[in-house]
């Protein structure tokens, strides 16, 4: 997929974002986020992508930025969209090295033409013990077979250049660039429906789904740290036992005690 390609995708993606199936994802992954986001410190944070959520709502960071591949304007009378503050291309972040502590990737890397290029510089970007969360559709998921489904017959649920990845695959690639995957979270469990009238009825599959199958959700999100080899934190310098001095007999008591033991 190249540059042009993955514009297109990321438009269609802004598109069915505004559908009932597209609100159903946005407000889940928008609690989701913000139960995440809540306890992460430090000064710089990045959203990359995806300005209809505000992933950093809920972060307290002094310093918050949206970034995108382009400006995004208005999609219909309803929606406003956030500014974007930065735009460029994914492949290439204009941030210096280790100079972020929190980066998000809301459904970045599926549509971007090199997903392993923009994880590299993602890793570059983070200070160490820095972090980022990755949203992204489930391939293994009842969404996932109706896109294998709508490949073969036309009939398309999710913007069809997408290259969904698997949970584990990308856990294989955050561990290659020493991301340390820590939490993962699965939602949205209802069928792929257009409307919100039968996206309501199979609301009871959610808290089904979180209890029996918790791996099958439509989409997840990963939450890694960007670890150092060979770092590690400083603590207080360990002390010596003090061992007591030993104490000194006076010569006039020595001489009692041997004259004691001539007697």
């Amino acid at each position: 997929m190249d540059s042009a390609a993955s514009e297109k995708s990321i438009i269609a993606l802004d598109s069915w974002l505004q559908t009932p199936a597209g609100a159903y994802v946005r407000a889940w992954e928008q609690a989701q986020l913000d139960a995440l986001t809540a306890d992460i410190f430090g000064y710089n944070a990045v959203q990359i992508g995806l300005p209809q959520i505000d992933a950093l709502a809920a972060n307290r960071m002094p310093r918050k930025w949206l970034a995108d591949i382009r400006p995004r304007a208005r999609l219909d009378n309803v929606t406003e969209l956030r500014q974007v503050a930065v735009t460029f291309d994914y492949a290439e972040l204009p941030f210096a090295s280790q100079s972020l502590d929190l980066v998000v990737l809301p459904h970045v890397l599926e549509f971007a033409a090199e997903p392993h290029q923009v994880l590299r510089e993602v890793e570059r970007v983070l200070i160490p013990e820095g972090q980022v969360i990755i949203c992204g559709f489930n391939p293994a998921s009842l969404w996932g077979l109706r896109q294998v489904t709508g490949r073969l017959t036309g009939s398309h649920f999710l913007p069809p250049a997408g290259e969904f990845i698997s949970m584990p695959r990308m856990r294989d690639w955050l561990k290659l660039l020493n991301l340390g995957a820590t939490t993962s979270h699965f939602g949205c469990y209802a069928p792929a429906c257009r409307t919100e009238k039968w996206l309501q009825r199979y609301a009871f599959m959610d808290r089904a789904g979180a209890r029996w199958w918790p791996y099958l959700g439509a989409v997840y999100m990963v939450q890694a740290i960007k670890r150092v080899k060979g770092m590690r934190l400083i603590g207080p310098p360990w002390t010596k036992k003090r061992v007591a001095a030993p104490v000194a007999i006076p010569a006039t008591n020595k001489r009692r005690e041997s004259q004691d033991g001539q007697g």
